[in-house]
């Protein structure tokens, strides 16, 4: 078990970094939030080394690493396989834009996209620039104005990207004067349905909205260019929809003549057990966006792929960057492929899921303070409530429960803890990990309420 406090290495680092860093003082407020609520304040972590499933920190404590890289190393910290082709096309082409590695990658996404129907890829270096790129690609072969995106999303932190995300209000403060040309639709969570609907009631007014609402009251359906949609929104919660949520919104692009752009940036190349998360749904986009998983988490890496007719000659769609498709990164996407394949690693993530799904399946019923526990392959989301202001503080503190037993998983500013393992993680360190998490939220859950009184739970574990 890690040590229930900050190492002095730790520490001192922290400090020195405060008077340099952006966001450097944050932290103090945080702290003293948690503290207002009757909470300790949220642990920190530095990391020394990282390697396979696990990473240490500072003062040599190991971790089961659930976080991985912000859900980025698809097999793993640090693969043997991707930092040696990262290394030889370093030394072979240095950095060059005219290397004879985005051919054959090019070549190879085309062949893994869905139905093999987007042929065309862009290389860009991030999630951001690429979203960003895909979005201005479709205005552009469109001749529209405008993007559809949902509540909850999340697609980079980019001036484009924060004003097409919804990931909360707050996010569009400041950025008024450019919020133009974004509508956005309510997504249906599981956990927020309005009162007198089912879940698949609420699917079927947001399909609603999106057809109906939108081009009556908010904007002419011909003025709409395309949706953007992740096909599980991950930074927003973990939040999966049904199947039918995205063929619905496949019919309603088709019968409105807009593009369905899907963000597969942290859902894609395997992360929900598929190669890509559209699969669950048996639909294609005329854009996909990926990044993340496609670079095994060595190089920064990223583009998107679409209809031949989107990018076979769009001048005015000018994407890209000096770093955007380097030999280093195109390696590292090659041998990321070439390994997942090779290996069966779908198989490994959906055997790892089914086990996540069994370890977890009584969770909501057995934790007062567990709302909802919801997956998709291996990106698998668990939702905590306390009193009516302090859920994040909850899953905070069982985030630090679990940082106490050596497990290391994401917890930001929402009321959930989002666990994205390795593809291939050894089954005994997965099942450990998720233990220790049990033992955290037990321990968390025996404290009970700090203020007021939990809310009434609506649902309980879904997906997976």
């Amino acid at each position: 078990m890690a040590e229930d406090h900050l190492g002095q290495r730790t520490q001192s680092l922290l400090a020195r970094g405060q008077p340099f860093l952006k966001g450097g003082s944050r932290y103090e407020a945080v702290a003293a939030a948690s503290q207002g609520q009757g909470f300790l304040p949220p642990r920190q972590l530095i990391v020394d080394r990282a390697e396979g499933d696990f990473i240490w920190d500072l003062e040599g404590q190991r971790f089961i690493d659930f976080q991985n890289g912000w859900a980025t190393n698809p097999l793993g910290n640090c693969h043997p396989e991707i930092l040696g082709a990262v290394q030889a096309a370093q030394k072979r082409y240095g950095f060059h834009w005219e290397h004879p590695l985005r051919i054959p990658l090019a070549e190879r996404l085309a062949n893994l996209s869905p139905g093999q129907a987007l042929p065309r890829f862009s290389f860009e270096v991030s999630g951001t620039e690429a979203v960003e790129a895909a979005v201005h690609a479709a205005l552009c072969h469109t001749d529209r104005r405008y993007i559809i995106a949902f509540a909850s999303s999340f697609h980079g932190e980019g001036l484009g990207t924060k004003l097409i995300s919804a990931y909360d209000a707050q996010n569009y403060v400041g950025l008024e004067a450019w919020s133009g040309g974004v509508i956005r639709a309510p997504f249906p969570h599981s956990e927020a349905i309005p009162p007198g609907l089912s879940l698949a009631q609420y699917q079927d007014y947001c399909l609603w909205y999106l057809e109906h609402h939108i081009p009556q009251y908010v904007m002419a359906a011909d003025n709409i260019a395309a949706v953007l949609i992740e096909p599980a929104l991950a930074e927003g919660g973990n939040w999966v929809p049904e199947p039918d949520f995205l063929k619905g919104i496949r019919a309603i692009c088709d019968r409105q003549d807009w593009l369905m752009i899907a963000d597969e940036v942290l859902t894609g190349v395997g992360r929900t057990g598929t190669l890509w998360a559209v699969e669950h749904a048996d639909v294609i986009p005329d854009i996909m966006v990926v990044g993340k998983h496609l670079s095994g988490g060595i190089e920064p890496f990223a583009g998107f792929s679409a209809r031949d007719d989107i990018l076979g000659d769009n001048p005015r769609a000018t994407s890209g960057s000096t770093f955007a498709g380097t030999p280093a990164g195109c390696a590292a996407a090659l041998k990321t492929l070439e390994i997942i394949e090779r290996d069966d690693v779908l198989t490994q993530a959906r055997h790892l899921s089914g086990l996540a799904a069994a370890a977890c399946a009584d969770w909501s019923e057995r934790f007062e303070i567990v709302s909802e526990v919801r997956g998709l392959g291996l990106l698998i989301g668990v939702s905590f409530q306390g009193s009516r202001a302090n859920g994040v503080h909850v899953a905070r503190s069982v985030r630090d429960e679990m940082l106490k037993r050596g497990v290391w998983a994401l917890c930001d500013f929402q009321p959930q803890v989002r666990l994205y393992p390795a593809l291939n993680m050894a089954p005994e360190v997965f099942l450990q990990g998720l233990s220790a998490m049990a033992e955290a939220i037990e321990t968390v859950d025996r404290k009970g309420p700090t203020v007021g009184d939990y809310p009434a739970r609506p649902s309980g574990n879904v997906g997976f």
